[in-house]
């Protein structure tokens, strides 16, 4: 057996060579690729230049672009001519292809990136080498994705490779067209929007049992996602599983301090941070019990068996975290039919630029709504100074009001959320709401909205059942009555000069 690798990311490639060298799998490389394998110890190597008799030219532009690698890859082992001809030039055959492709995208998005530098990444051997693996996948086993490498050498192990070659050939072919199209959409600037996701699977139903539904994943995105996780036990996820987990991760995502948050139709229940994850949990999950019967719960720190055993008191549909003692995850395990899911929590770092929305003939496409606020930000607009105690509640509060459905209002005390009021079709609504879910713990808390309070009648409502500051984006043609409403009940009010929206 004779391997042609040639990869920009190196994941999981030490482990594949060295289970293809103990198959007596003659290794050919180029260049960086070659380094690599040779520090990593695997003897059965040869460069790419001395397997062509051919230098690689051009600074590495060219150098498997050559007949004795084409010819060795796209020979059709079914047919007697391509042999002969193979043995008449003396090309020896390749039986696999490992290969992935220059990191075009992730460098023409790098602040600074030069014309010249994203052209470099450019991959056009690369490229070749796929099409042509796959084209002739019935000889050859084409692999992109160090994920597969694994199932790759079991299959190699079992000389059953029939179904293999098929489902990677056409994920071989997934994966060069959306590298083109990525190169497309940015010469272009994007005048053309083609968008490529791989199926993850069919689901049982949408939002309702009679709508046909499935997932799909974005191709090159590897970062904090619920198409990333890990199930570590329960049923698949449903439709609306795999929507309110998204909602989740995205909201913990806002966070450094230990926090906990409940889910519930893509809305915050309940959110807290603490000092440590056991106190963030209780916290948030305790701020509206009633609403976090049947939730998604979500942890940026590691579930220990404290808080399993917390959980295993109520209904909870998923609970997410980056990782699980030994422990918890026996204890949540006695529950048959929740979902345990482990996956990276940062979302701060891994949000995609864009978001997309279906809409009837079309599509709408904005960037991301990544905008955090420090307390520089904040511009106080009243006569009152929030207290210091107070502006972290304002911040957090606004980290939080960004996830819930507007009109959106949000009432926190002591780093815990104590009233959400979401998607209603007017802010005073919304503000009863939020009051109404506080109940008694409203006295002292702080406010935020979404955006701004077009009239003063919400803020005399909070400051009659005690909210002591506001926070909202400001921009109301009403601002100056607002303001006056809240120094005539001696609260505080800051302005972001940032809306947040999310219908």
């Amino acid at each position: 057996m004779r391997a042609l690798i040639s990869v920009s990311d190196k994941t999981g490639l030490q482990e594949l060579a060295k289970g293809l060298e103990k198959m007596h799998c003659e290794i050919i490389s180029t260049g960086g690729t070659f380094n690599f394998l040779q520090e990593a110890g695997i003897k059965k190597l040869t460069k790419v230049e001395d397997f062509t008799s051919f230098p690689e030219i051009m600074e590495g532009r060219v150098k498997t672009l050559h007949p004795k690698i084409f010819g060795g890859i796209l020979a059709d082992r079914a047919k007697a001519n391509h042999l002969q001809d193979a043995i008449d030039n003396k090309i020896e055959l390749i039986d696999l292809v490992v290969c992935n492709l220059y990191p075009f995208a992730q460098t023409a998005a790098k602040s600074g990136a030069t014309q010249e530098e994203i052209i470099e990444n450019i991959d056009i051997g690369g490229v070749s080498l796929i099409r042509a693996a796959a084209k002739n996948f019935e000889s050859v086993l084409v692999v992109v994705d160090s994920a597969d490498y694994q199932e790759v050498l079991e299959k190699l192990k079992q000389d059953d490779l029939a179904d293999l070659k098929k489902r990677l050939f056409q994920k071989a072919f997934e994966h060069t067209a959306s590298y083109d199209r990525a190169i497309a959409d940015y010469f272009s600037q994007q005048q053309n929007l083609n968008l490529s996701f791989e199926k993850i699977s069919d689901l049982r139903y949408g939002e309702n049992p009679h709508q046909v539904a499935s997932w799909y994943k974005e191709p090159d995105f590897s970062g904090s996602s619920i198409v990333n996780a890990q199930i570590l036990h329960g049923k698949e996820l449903s439709y609306n599983n795999i929507m309110d987990a998204d909602s989740a991760l995205n909201l913990i995502g806002e966070f450094d301090l230990p926090a906990a948050a409940v889910i519930k139709h893509s809305n915050p229940c309940g959110c807290a941070v603490a000092k440590n994850i056991t106190d963030a949990f209780v916290r948030a999950y305790q701020a509206d019990s009633l609403s976090a019967f049947g939730g998604v719960i979500v942890l940026n720190r590691k579930c220990n068996d404290e808080i399993a055993g917390e959980i295993n008191k109520v209904f909870a549909e998923i609970v997410i975290a980056p990782d699980y003692d030994e422990d918890a995850l026996e204890i949540l395990k006695q529950k048959k039919n929740i979902r345990i899911v482990k996956t990276n929590v940062n979302q701060k770092v891994d949000a995609p630029s864009q978001d997309y929305r279906r809409i009837k003939g079309g599509l709408l496409v904005q960037d991301h709504d990544n905008r955090q606020l420090v307390e520089a930000d904040l511009k106080v607009m009243t006569q009152k100074n929030p207290s210091s105690q107070q502006l972290a509640d304002l911040l957090f509060a606004w980290q939080v009001v960004r996830h819930v459905k507007s009109n959106a209002i949000a009432l926190v005390k002591d780093g815990v959320t104590v009233g959400i009021g979401a998607g209603q079709m007017s802010r005073v609504d919304s503000t009863d709401i939020a009051l109404k879910k506080a109940g008694d713990k409203v006295k002292g808390s702080v406010c935020a909205s979404d955006a701004f309070f077009p009239f003063r009648d919400s803020i005399d409502k909070l400051a009659d059942l005690g909210v002591q500051s506001i926070v909202q984006p400001g921009g109301s043609i009403k601002d100056t009555e607002v303001i006056a409403a809240a120094d005539e009940h001696e609260m505080s009010m800051v302005f972001t000069g940032v809306r947040a929206f999310n219908h």
